[in-house]
């Protein structure tokens, strides 16, 4: 039995890096995935390898039930649509699962405007287009589970002034840090204004920065091997206890990947990996 069996899962981002992880390990948990990205096959994206069908292939190739929904989750009327592919393919969604971001690290005073409005799209406010579309499932149905990912970004750099290695660190991350911590008060807003609907709201960042395509390109780590690195499955695994635990125990958390996983006694799962300390990865793509 797996801890998802007969749910329907539904992870943004799901075409490389953490949402990938995340997916398959929902999958290998018995839940069946939708997986949802802008990247639909091999080569759409010009930057990153990595692809929607690529996951499910792999999740069917196990054994798992997947489907991939392609949706830039930017757009209202994108989100409707993909939610409507959700149903007709898999069901009604009992566990969302909002993995997908987007980074510039550009400076303020050099930020464009249509970017800036983009970030803020792909990174505050789909959140909240997918969950209020999620909810219109979950709550008739009695209960569910959405989990946010979040990053050490949004812990700024506090007071100043500010040597340069903590100008080097913040790296035109102003935005991306600011959308984090906006992300993680909606999550317990929202976990307050749900819980008596049975859906649990809950927000994990990576303990350390997480390999990925994204993270290698803005060059936050050496290589997808980075030894100082956090592999992505450590964040499927708290992601996977988040959507799963019973809602008393954990709607409302804005925590670590490593903290949850150690204060629930699933380290062992994630290879036992030494906690870092809060904020010391600065995105995760």
């Amino acid at each position: 039995m797996g801890r998802l069996d007969g749910k329907v899962a539904w992870v943004t981002g799901a075409s490389r890096g953490i949402g990938e992880a995340i997916a398959r390990g929902f999958a290998a948990e018995g839940a069946r995935v939708a997986c949802s990205a802008r990247t639909l096959r091999e080569g759409d994206h010009k930057l990153f390898a990595g692809s929607l069908e690529a996951t499910v292939d792999a999740i069917r190739a196990d054994g798992g039930q997947a489907a991939a929904i392609p949706c830039d989750v930017s757009r209202y009327e994108f989100c409707e649509q993909a939610l409507a592919a959700v149903h007709a393919e898999l069901g009604p969604v009992d566990v969302l699962v909002n993995n997908a971001a987007l980074t510039y690290f550009v400076p303020v005073a050099k930020y464009e405007i249509t970017k800036w409005h983009r970030s803020l799209d792909v990174n505050f406010n789909a959140p909240f287009y997918l969950s209020k579309l999620a909810l219109g499932d979950m709550i008739p149905g009695g209960g569910g589970a959405i989990v946010n990912i979040s990053s050490g970004a949004a812990i700024g750099p506090g007071r100043g002034p500010y040597d340069e290695a903590a100008q080097r660190l913040l790296r035109g991350s102003v935005l991306y840090g600011a959308e984090k911590a906006a992300l993680e008060r909606f999550t317990q807003g929202l976990a307050a204004e749900v819980q008596a609907h049975g859906v649990s709201v809950t927000c994990v960042s990576p303990s350390k920065v997480v390999p990925t395509p994204g993270t290698v390109h803005h060059r936050l780590v050496d290589g997808m091997d980075d030894p100082r690195g956090e592999p992505p499955t450590v964040m499927a695994q708290a992601a996977l206890l988040l959507a799963s635990e019973p809602l008393e125990r954990v709607t409302g958390r804005v925590t670590y990947s490593q903290e949850i996983l150690r204060e629930f006694g699933w380290i062992e799962d994630a290879g036992g990996l030494g906690v870092d300390r809060p904020g010391s990865g600065y995105a995760q793509t």
